[in-house]
């Protein structure tokens, strides 16, 4: 029924934009290189709001025009072509075939993540760089993350040959949720953790369209995380780009790839798509290093600082597994309601092995699978969507807790057998077998968290006003087991929905003013508001810009009911009570409030710019874990239950350690990118990208005291763990046969903290040396600090088939580029592709 009043409503709006008489234009929509017709295309008359989009046969139509002489514009995200002028009589003028050509200097280019609508790359309020399907087609690896790398304003982080991520404006960790990514409107990111998904992607790179990277909070539209900015990843619709794709990929560590994606048309209304790949291989040599007891010795594998007698020895971590393997796909079914309204359902999933890092040292991946069911109704007017993830681990672990375990029974005389057995749920306190007792500190991970969403959004044009409304919704049911959630009666359920709006107004002179505003009710952290506004000046492919917006990253479910190691680390959903009355209050929402001013355009019809300078203001960080129970007090309450409750075991008198997360602090950070890029030829492009980042922090006021002892240090308590310099320079060919590129990166050397990860300079304040020990971690030194080189080069032998080769970091350089992670040495990889045409296409 809701859907028969949905469509009904659509054809009552549809029907009222239709003039009754006049003249106009109609056409057909393609590809200009492989003449596929193109449905979805946005075609407008300048100066009117008069327009429509074309059908899944690439076909249009605009009538009740008044005779007169038009400029008719064509948008489509990857595709340029200049506005059509047309003389309009009484009669309907036919433009026959109108071919769009894949946009290069992006100006041109249409995106959608900016204002969850189509609009032009200079119209759009924000800062975006895109990677579209020809950039990614070129690209000999599987690794689509390492084009990541080339984009202005993004810290681009590998942290081994499969691990590749990204951070913006500073805040990053090995733990990190503040940048919201999705995958065809998706969230794709873990449901207990809110992690990107990573590695645990189903996505295939032979079937994503585009990536459209925003700088800069994206609350206001996309919600809670999407808090320094947001990755979208739009995959390709197999009507417009059917056929048969089949990838082989080989490079050293190891690295296997084999892939597929096959696309078909079976009717006027009916197409589907799937895809599947399975990748292995093994990570760089790297063992971290797990610091145990009370005493001190060297082993081979581990460097140790000088003798330190009665504090710590190293250890290597156990059963350590550098194999990596993925094997995930994806399948989808579009079918056309109408002319201009499709239904989308796809399917996806992913089962993969690898090394996650983590604030707390590495976790052992095993087998960890996600797979979605995702339906989707879009129109020119209407989006709407539900679907659902399941996430599910039965043998996942972090490999530093087990190592404590395993040692702590060797060290104690039990035997192999019984200590590695014994390693996966407890911990043996006590010098001999018998003399001693068992806790646990479980350091297995399972999982079989759900999670729901559901959306709804309306835009229209109404005269010189654009308007944008939708509602969302979530429902997160996560479930551990209690392994590392506070869950032993069942499911953590979660409710939250969002209402947000967008309003554009024309004005004189070309300016556009933005207003966007967001209500959050969420059961754990209550109401947030998120406003935004700006305004922008658009020209013949110039834009200037001033907007405002907040963001705010979410408390995630391990934050508020984590439940680690027995109950050593406990999240902070309730508040505590200490011993002597002191309450730390339970988490709230990590709020950003950033002014950013920028251009980009066209300067010449080869030269574009894009450029901005931001100023941020942060307040209430969410901490990594620290111990609260400082000073000789004791926990002695997690809300209104008593911790001898919380933990079975804890003493009357309350808990002496509990690991917990809390709010603090205010700091203000200040930014600017930098993109320029030009085309020497049609084929033939240089691309430079800089950005600059710095922070002003007030060391005086205790409020920013993020581990509770008593001063402020940044380094420890609100680590930036961004550069304040870096850039890259490429130089691109793309021609009909032969393309390439030669690509280098400068990172400038900075300190990182995370939790017991430290990789920095040395600090006589803090009692910081390099290639020593530092707490629980060794310290290599500073992160960055290097220059890379990376070349590729491919050749398309026939229309059918494809090879190229890449090899990154070229001259070998010895880059460590996150904590808890190798040195990555060189990487080289081949690819030969075969792509074969549409079934009965000519």
């Amino acid at each position: 029924m809701a859907s028969r009043l949905l469509l009904l409503f659509l054809l009552v709006i549809q029907a009222l934009g239709v003039a009754a008489q006049g003249g106009g234009v109609r056409g057909r929509v393609t590809d200009a290189a492989s003449n596929e017709p193109l449905p979805g295309v946005s075609i407008v008359v300048a100066g009117t709001t008069t327009g429509t989009s074309s059908g899944n046969g690439g076909e249009f139509s605009i009538t009740g025009l008044k005779p007169g002489t038009y400029k008719v514009v064509f948008s489509y995200i990857g595709y340029e072509l200049p506005p059509r002028t047309v003389a309009v009589s009484q009669e309907v003028v036919d433009l026959g075939t109108v071919g769009l050509t894949q946009a290069s200097v992006m100006a041109g280019e249409v995106v959608v993540s900016a204002s969850r609508r189509p609009e032009k790359l200079t119209e759009a309020p924000a800062t975006i760089s895109v990677i579209n399907a020809r950039q990614i087609d070129e690209l000999p690896s599987f690794n689509v993350g390492e084009l990541l790398a080339r984009q202005k304003g993004v810290d681009y982080i590998r942290s081994g040959v499969l691990g590749a991520g990204i951070n913006v404006r500073g805040f990053n960790s090995a733990f990190n949720p503040k940048n919201l990514q999705m995958n065809d409107a998706r969230l794709s990111t873990l449901i207990a953790t809110g992690l990107p998904l990573g590695p645990l992607t189903s996505v295939v790179k032979e079937d994503i369209e585009r990536i459209e990277v925003v700088l800069g909070p994206s609350a206001a539209l996309y919600g809670p995380n999407a808090h320094n900015g947001l990755v979208n990843t739009i995959s390709k619709d197999p009507r417009r780009t059917a056929g048969t794709t089949v990838a082989l990929g080989l490079g050293n560590q190891s690295v296997f790839s084999g892939r597929f994606r096959h696309a078909q048309v079976l009717s006027s209304k009916l197409a589907f798509k799937v895809t599947g790949e399975y990748t292995r291989g093994e990570d760089f040599a790297y063992t971290d290093t797990v610091y145990y007891t009370n005493t001190a010795f060297r082993t081979a594998a581990t460097p140790t600082t000088p003798a330190s007698p009665g504090i710590f020895h190293a250890e290597k971590e156990i059963d350590l597994d550098r194999t990596f393997k993925s094997l995930h796909g994806e399948a989808a079914v579009y079918y056309s309601l109408t002319d201009k309204a499709d239904i989308i359902v796809s399917y996806g999933g992913n089962q993969s092995s690898f090394l996650g890092q983590t604030n707390a040292g590495r976790n052992q991946i095993k087998d960890w699978s996600v797979q979605y069911l995702h339906a989707r109704y879009v129109s020119p007017r209407w989006f709407a969507q539900v679907y659902n993830t399941w996430s599910k681990t039965a043998d996942t672990y972090a490999i530093n807790q087990r190592t404590q375990n395993y040692l702590s029974f060797k060290d104690a005389g039990f035997s192999e057998e019984e200590a590695r057995s014994r390693s996966y749920a407890e911990q043996w306190f006590g010098k001999t077998t018998t003399a001693g007792v068992a806790l646990k500190r479980g350091p297995v991970f399972k999982d079989a968290s759900r999670r729901l969403n559901g959306e709804v959004q309306y835009n229209n044009t109404f005269g010189i006003f654009n308007l944008v409304v939708g509602t969302q919704y979530q429902r997160d049911m996560a479930f551990s087991q209690n392994t590392y959630l506070f869950d032993r009666d069942g499911d953590i359920v979660i409710n939250q929905i969002g209402l947000y709006t967008q309003g554009e107004l024309v004005l004189p002179g070309h300016f556009k003013l933005i207003a966007a505003a967001r209500a959050d009710q969420h059961d754990r952290y209550g109401f947030n508001f998120i406003p935004k506004g700006g305004l922008v000046w658009s020209l013949n492919d110039q834009n200037l810009r001033l907007t405002y917006g907040q963001g705010i990253a979410a408390p995630t479910i391990l934050n508020l009911d984590g439940y680690l190691f027995g109950g050593l680390l406990l999240g902070n959903g309730q508040g505590f009570t200490l011993s002597d009355g002191t309450v730390i209050n339970k988490l709230k929402v990590e709020t950003i409030k950033t002014v950013e001013v920028g251009y980009k355009g066209k300067v010449t019809p080869k030269f574009f710019i894009d450029a901005n300078a931001y100023y941020n203001r942060s307040k209430n960080f969410l901490s990594p874990a620290i111990n609260i129970a400082t000073l000789g007090r004791k926990v002695v309450k997690r809300g209104d239950t008593p911790m001898s409750e919380v933990v079975p075991g804890t003493p009357e008198a309350g808990a002496a350690t509990v690991l917990t997360y809390v709010n603090f602090g205010q700091v203000d950070t200040y930014g600017a990118d930098l993109g320029l890029s030009y085309y020497l030829t049609s084929s033939l492009s240089l691309a430079l990208n800089y950005s600059y980042f710095g922070f002003k922090l007030d060391t005086n006021d205790l409020n920013n005291d993020g581990n509770k002892d008593g001063k402020v240090q940044r380094e420890v308590d609100l680590p930036i763990n961004t550069p304040a310099h870096k850039g890259s320079l490429a130089l691109n060919y793309s021609g009909k046969k032969f393309f390439g590129s030669i690509f280098g990166r400068y990172v400038q050397a900075y300190d990182f903290y995370s939790g017991i990860n430290v990789a920095a300079a040395a600090n006589p304040t803090l009692g910081v040396r390099e290639n020593a020990r530092f707490g629980r971690t060794w310290n290599y030194g500073p992160l960055g600090g290097f220059t890379t080189v990376d070349v590729s080069a491919g050749y398309r032998l026939s229309s059918y088939l494809t090879a190229s080769a890449q090899v990154v970091n070229l001259f070998d350089t010895k880059m460590r580029e996150f904590v808890a992670s190798p040195f990555i040495g060189r990487l080289y990889s081949v690819e030969l592709k075969v792509m074969l045409p549409a079934l009965g296409a000519k």
